[in-house]
């Protein structure tokens, strides 16, 4: 019954993001409109299934690499619900949800079940909670902030090869694509450092020490670092435009890093 219900939201989920694209090249809000009720459903199935597995497991589901993901993805597809309403630009909502679906995808594709009773009984249940959830969130949000650099990215070739059309009104001016970046950027960045923080208390607590030399940590490590080099660079150096969402998207491609390769190589996280 569950995989006819994840086939089920990944079918609606798909559509939603075909309607997106669809939306945002024909210039038809009826069309756009209909992705975001489409994606409002599957907000509301992958809310349920969160619900459903919560009291499944007798714990919020975020504890494992697979269980994160499903909830990252539960947080790409709110934040694009409510970017709806605050930027209509359908592009940004389909390369969002675009990954959000390769994402639920992967996590429908992997190995179901509970983890061990021995790392249940190894941590702080409440500390590590919010240490994961903050980097999950943090995630999320420099996720969108990688969307509206993009975007920037697209708009800045277009106007350079002097390629006018439609296609340079719907995707937006540059001040507010590269101002969004930078505030979504600087919300993720102190959820990132306290999650670290929350992790670094963990560790002590529960091991006695922190693995400084784990490529998950090294790689989070890295994240901060150039997050924090971008928003001083921003803020402090008041540097703009093109460079600056270069810096924006690289930074981004260390948290792709930090998420997926260094997972295939620590030993000391679970996810």
């Amino acid at each position: 019954m569950i995989d006819i219900y994840f086939f089920l939201m990944l079918a609606v989920y798909a559509t939603s993001v075909g309607f997106y694209f669809i939306g945002f090249l024909k210039n038809n809000q009826k069309v756009t409109r209909l992705a975001f009720w489409l994606l409002s459903i599957v907000w509301v199935s992958q809310t349920a299934l969160l619900v459903l597995r919560t009291i499944e497991f007798g714990r919020f589901p975020v504890m494992t690499v697979f269980e994160g993901m499903f909830f990252y993805v539960w947080i790409l597809v709110s934040i694009s619900l409510i970017v709806h309403w605050m930027y209509l630009s359908g592009l940004l909502q389909a390369f969002i949800n675009l990954l959000g679906w390769a994402l639920l995808l992967t996590y429908t594709l992997a190995p179901e079940g509970n983890i061990s009773t021995r790392l249940m009984e190894l941590f702080i249940f409440e500390l590590l909670f919010v240490h994961v959830t903050f980097l999950i969130l943090s995630y999320a949000v420099f996720t969108i902030s990688f969307g509206f650099s993009m975007l920037y990215f697209l708009q800045h070739h277009l106007l350079k090869r002097k390629l006018w059309g439609k296609w340079m009104g719907k995707i937006g001016d540059l001040y507010k694509l590269e101002k969004w970046s930078y505030r979504f950027a600087l919300v993720g960045f102190p959820m990132l450092a306290g999650g670290l923080i929350l992790g670094v208390i963990w560790s002590f607590q529960t091991v006695g020490y922190v693995p400084w030399l784990d490529s998950k940590v090294l790689t989070s490590l890295l994240v901060l670092l150039s997050y924090g080099f971008y928003l001083f660079q921003y803020i402090v150096n008041s540097r703009r435009g093109y460079g600056m969402v270069l810096v924006n998207i690289a930074s981004f491609l260390v948290v792709l890093i930090n998420y997926f390769l260094s997972s295939l190589f620590t030993n000391f996280h679970i996810w």
